[in-house]
């Protein structure tokens, strides 16, 4: 399988039925492996959790205080 063994591999739940048209997401404590859900066997790329959550954060939009 993946050449990360050892991890827990999640994804979108907007991914849909099918699911392989997406990437697959694994956090440990500093570090986070993204991964195509097509190809398992591939490598991971692995960013800092820092990186991570600047790019998530600049793609997704800050939830609006109530």
């Amino acid at each position: 399988m993946s050449t990360t063994p050892g991890l827990d591999w999640f994804k979108s739940s907007y991914s849909g039925g099918d699911g392989d048209n997406c990437i697959e997401v694994a956090v440990c404590s500093e570090a986070v492996h993204i991964r195509d859900s097509k190809d398992k066997r591939m490598r991971s790329l692995t960013v800092t959790s820092d990186a991570w959550a600047t790019f998530v954060g600049r793609i997704v939009p800050p939830c609006p205080v109530i």
